[in-house]
C-alpha cells in the first residue's frame, strides 16, 4: 500500500470507528434514537473534515491503482466514510442533486470505475474480504452489536458459497453420477450451518441496537450524481447460484432477473462471472423433471432425487427463517412499533419498508416452493418429485 492508503486504513481502523461509536452512544441515550439532528456536531465536523485530508491527499497522489486487492480495500475505506457521512445526516440523498462530498465522490468513482463494482462499499468489505488485524476486522464501530452482526453474517454467506460450490460440482457429472449424492449431501449440511448461523444470530443480536445503531449504516446515498442503494449481505453469488441450480428461481422470471440486474455491481468481479455462468445452465429440478418419467424407479434416480430434495427443503427452510424470524424480528416489528414504517428512507435498498416487504415475501416463497400461482413457483414440479419416490 502507499503511504497515503496506509494511513488511511489505519484511520478508518482507529478514530473513524471511536468517533462513529461515540456518535451511536449520544444518539441512543436520547429520547428519539433515530433521530441524529443537532447531536454530536463538534465529532461529525471531525469525522468529515478527518477523512477528508486522507482523501484529498490520495488524489492529489493519484497512484490508486496498485492492483485489484489494494483497489478493493481503498474503495471499501472511502465507501465506510461516505457511508457514516449518511448516516449521521452529514448528506442526505432526498435534499441533494449531488453528494456535497466531492473529494471522497470522486475518488470512490475511480476505484469503482477502475475493477468494476459500483463506488460504494459492499458487504464482501465487512464480511468475506474484511482483512482482520490483531483479531479485529475493520467496522463502523466497536459496538458488540456491529460484531454479532456482521460475524454471523460472514459465517452464513460462507456456508452458503461451500453450498453453492458443491452443487456447480455436479454440472460436469450429471445427476445419475454415484458421487452426485455426496455433493448434494455436502450442499444440504451447508445450508444447515446457515441456519445454525441465523439461529444464533436470532437470539444474541439486540433489537434496539441493531435498528438504531447498526442499520443505519447501511443506507442508500449518492455519489457524485447517483443514489446508489445499500450494501446487502446478499450481495455475492453464492444464494443465488443455489436459487438457479436448484431451479427454484429462474433468470428467465422478470422478476428475478431484475434483482440480478441490480446487484451484479454489488459483487466482487469474479462473483459476478460465476452468476452470469450460471445463468446459463440447466438447472438440477429440470434435469431430474425430464428423467421422472423413464428413470423414477432407479435406484440412482431414487437416491440423488432424494437428497436433491434435501437440499431443497434446507434452502427453503433459510428463506423462511430470514423472513419470518430475523426481517420481522430485527426489521419490521420494531419499524412499525416505533411508528416507522412510512418513514422514507428507512431501508438500505431504498423503497418504503411495506413495497420492501411484499418484495422479501415473493423471494421467499419462490426459494421455498410456495403454492402460489401468482408467481412463478416450483411448487408443482416439487411435489410431482416428491410423489415419484413415495
Amino acid at each position: 500500500m502507499t503511504s497515503n492508503t496506509e494511513r488511511f486504513d489505519q484511520w478508518t481502523r482507529g478514530e473513524f470507528v471511536a468517533l462513529n461509536t461515540a456518535l451511536e452512544e449520544l444518539y441512543f441515550a436520547s429520547e428519539s434514537p433515530e433521530e441524529t439532528e443537532g447531536i454530536g456536531e463538534d465529532l461529525k465536523t471531525q469525522l468529515v473534515e478527518e477523512g477528508k485530508v486522507f482523501i484529498v491527499g490520495l488524489l492529489r497522489e493519484g497512484n490508486t491503482d496498485k492492483g485489484y486487492e489494494a483497489g478493493f480495500s481503498l474503495l471499501g475505506n472511502v465507501g465506510f466514510y461516505m457511508a457514516a457521512c449518511r448516516r449521521h445526516g452529514i448528506t442526505e440523498p432526498s435534499r441533494e442533486t449531488k453528494s456535497p462530498l466531492e473529494e471522497a465522490s470522486a475518488l470512490a468513482m475511480q476505484i469503482g470505475a477502475s475493477i468494476g463494482m459500483v463506488p460504494r462499499f459492499s458487504s464482501a468489505h465487512l464480511e468475506t474480504h474484511n482483512f482482520a488485524i490483531d483479531g479485529v476486522p475493520k467496522a463502523f464501530t466497536s459496538l458488540k452489536d456491529e460484531e454479532l452482526f456482521v460475524t454471523y453474517n460472514t459465517r452464513a454467506a460462507f456456508a452458503y458459497i461451500r453450498a453453492s460450490e458443491a452443487l456447480r460440482h455436479i454440472l460436469p457429472l450429471g445427476i445419475s453420477h454415484p458421487v452426485t449424492p455426496d455433493l448434494l449431501k455436502a450442499a444440504r449440511n451447508a445450508l444447515q450451518d446457515v441456519i445454525s448461523s441465523n439461529e444464533g444470530l436470532f437470539e444474541d443480536l439486540d433489537i434496539e441496537r441493531f435498528f438504531f445503531c447498526v442499520r443505519p449504516y447501511y443506507k442508500p446515498h449518492r455519489v457524485g450524481l447517483h443514489e446508489y442503494r445499500g450494501a446487502n449481505a446478499g450481495d455475492f453469488a453464492g444464494i443465488n447460484v443455489i436459487d438457479l441450480l436448484l431451479g427454484l428461481c429462474q433468470a428467465k422470471d422478470a422478476y428475478y432477473s431484475q434483482l440480478l440486474v441490480d446487484k451484479f455491481l454489488f459483487m466482487r468481479p469474479e462473483e459476478q462471472l460465476i452468476l452470469r455462468d450460471t445463468m446459463r445452465r440447466k438447472s438440477l429440478l429440470d434435469s431430474f423433471m425430464e428423467q421422472l418419467e423413464t428413470d423414477s424407479a432407479k435406484p440412482w434416480f431414487r437416491e440423488n432425487a432424494g437428497m436433491f430434495l434435501e437440499v431443497c427443503d434446507a434452502h427453503g427452510q433459510t428463506a423462511l427463517q430470514h423472513h419470518e424470524k430475523l426481517v420481522k424480528k430485527f426489521i419490521e416489528d420494531p419499524a412499525f412499533n416505533k411508528g416507522l414504517g412510512d418513514k422514507p428512507g428507512l431501508t438500505a435498498s431504498g423503497p418504503p419498508l411495506p413495497i420492501l416487504l411484499r418484495s422479501l415475501r415473493k423471494l421467499c416463497d419462490l426459494r421455498s416452493a410456495a403454492d402460489r400461482d401468482d408467481i412463478p413457483s416450483r411448487y408443482a414440479d416439487i411435489q410431482r418429485l416428491r410423489n415419484a419416490l413415495v
